[in-house]
This record gives structure tokens, C-alpha cells and sequence, in this order.
């Protein structure tokens, strides 16, 4: 490989001249986006019980996306006492405004909600358990510690792969690199993809309520694509800003988040798959 026959230094000078950007970014995590948007995982969900149990292994990404932003919150504005400016004023607004959206949205109903809780209702809805998502809740909870909770739950592994990621950037990571978890690693094509799913699940199972399903997907499309998308690309440029070795961190935690998110996906194809065998 090129970067193995070259010094570290010699590697950054190379790469601050091709990657300085969030676009050069996407051209590099392409592949893995692809495989993403092509993974078998979408041809599988044919019932309205294999939609349930995707909706019981995906809640866990809705979940802990916000624990990324609020850990963003966190170290790019201030939130103790006193308070005291912190870091681009541009970037606080970013986070801030993310914030505002995704801790209390207006649900379907007219209600303030986090769009975790929308997400759970819209479970409820059509019948979905969230028993095991509430019980691991619970769990965090009681052990003051999110890796022993991942590790004792009775999770698939790849979810708890997924999980264990996302705390590990957190708690590990410089604001960037958690910035290009939560920029890079949540694909923005996946609500669209899965709008259209939930809308010919809804003509061919008419007796599943999915109203407010498909009111989450289409509220992440507009808020997404017009909204936190690009203001997230933005927070990326600001944080990254000229420095070569930060982009270059960009890229490989935007790879290992896309990884564990296909990693995700296999491990809910595998659910749908063995509950599929076991009705036979």
C-alpha cells in the first residue's frame, strides 16, 4: 500500500494535497456507502413481522445517534456554569439547532418529542416489541456504565459492535472524529430508501398503522437534506480546517462507523432470517 512505503510525515504532506475537503471525503467512503445502500438486508423485509423485527434491531442506531450529538453538544459549547464562549460561533448554532430538532421535534400529533420517543411510538403503532430496547435502557441506567450494559445484554453481536463504536468515538474521540461519526457514518439515503418500503407496505398491509413511521422517515428527509446535512458538512470544514492528520482521522472513523453499520445491517438480516426459519 502507498501509505505503508511512505513516513507518517511524508504521508500527511501527500494526503493534505488530494483530501481537504468533505467532498474528497465522500468520493473515499463511496464503496462502502454503496454496499450500504445495496445490502441485501432491504430485499428481506417482505412482512409486516420481518418490518418489526428490523424496526427492534435499528431503534438501537436512533438511540445512540443521539448520545453522539449530545457528546458534540458538549465539547463545542459550553454547558456548565459558568458560561464561558466556546470554540465558532457557527459551529455552537450547528450543534445547538440539531439539538433543538432532534430532542423535541413536533411528533405527528402536535406534540414535542425526541425523535427516539417518535420512533418508539411509531413501533408501538404496528406492533412492534420495544421491550428489549426499554429493558437495556433500564440496564444503562442501573450500571452507571455503558460498556458493561453492551457487553451483559443479550444483543446480536453486531449490534453490540455497533454500540460499543459509538461509545468508544465518544468517549475516546477528538471533536472531529466524533463529528465524522455523526456527519459520515449515519448514510442520508437510507429515510428515502425506506420511505418508499413503508409506503408500499401500507397499501399492501392496510391493517398495519405505519402513519407515523413514515412521518419520522420524511421529518430525517427534510431536516436532513435541507437542513443538518449540510450545516454538518460545515462543522466538519470548520473543525478540520487546513490540518491534514484531522481529515485523515476524519476519513478512518467515517469508514469504521460505515463498517459497523453494515455490520448492523447483517446482524438484523440474520434476525429477520432466523424468526423467518422458525416459522416454518
Amino acid at each position: 500500500m502507498l501509505k505503508a512505503s511512505l513516513s507518517r510525515e511524508a504521508f500527511l504532506i501527500l494526503y493534505k494535497t488530494v483530501a481537504m475537503n468533505t467532498d474528497t471525503i465522500n468520493s473515499r467512503i463511496l464503496p462502502q456507502k454503496k454496499f450500504l445502500l445495496q445490502h441485501p438486508l432491504y430485499t428481506k423485509v417482505k412482512t409486516i413481522e420481518d418490518l418489526r423485527h428490523f424496526l427492534e434491531g435499528h431503534v438501537y442506531a436512533v438511540w445512540d445517534f443521539m448520545s453522539l450529538l449530545k457528546a458534540l453538544q458538549s465539547k463545542l459549547t459550553c454547558t456548565a456554569t459558568p458560561w464561558l464562549p466556546v470554540g465558532n460561533p457557527q459551529t455552537r448554532y450547528l450543534i445547538n439547532e440539531i439539538v433543538l430538532a432532534e430532542e423535541t421535534d413536533l411528533g405527528l400529533d402536535g406534540e414535542r418529542q425526541s425523535h427516539f420517543e417518535m420512533y418508539l411510538d411509531a413501533m408501538k403503532d404496528c406492533g412492534a416489541n420495544t421491550t428489549a430496547i426499554e429493558s437495556f435502557l433500564e440496564d444503562v441506567v442501573s450500571t452507571q456504565n455503558i460498556f458493561v450494559s453492551i457487553k451483559q445484554s443479550s444483543l446480536h453481536d453486531g449490534i453490540k459492535a455497533f454500540l460499543d463504536f459509538t461509545f468508544r468515538v465518544i468517549e475516546h474521540g477528538s471533536p472531529h472524529e466524533i463529528a465524522a461519526a455523526f456527519t459520515f457514518g449515519r448514510e442520508d439515503l437510507i429515510p428515502s430508501m425506506f420511505t418508499e418500503i413503508l409506503r408500499n407496505f401500507q397499501k399492501n398491509f392496510p391493517e398495519a398503522n405505519l402513519d407515523k413511521l413514515i412521518y419520522y422517515f420524511e421529518r430525517h428527509i427534510e431536516l436532513d437534506g435541507d437542513e443538518h446535512g449540510p450545516m454538518a458538512m460545515q462543522m466538519i470544514s470548520q473543525l478540520c480546517g487546513d490540518d491534514a492528520q484531522k481529515w485523515q482521522e476524519v476519513e478512518e472513523a467515517s469508514q469504521l462507523a460505515l463498517e459497523k453499520r453494515i455490520g448492523l445491517w447483517n446482524a438484523i438480516e440474520e434476525n429477520i432470517l432466523h424468526h423467518d426459519m422458525a416459522s416454518i
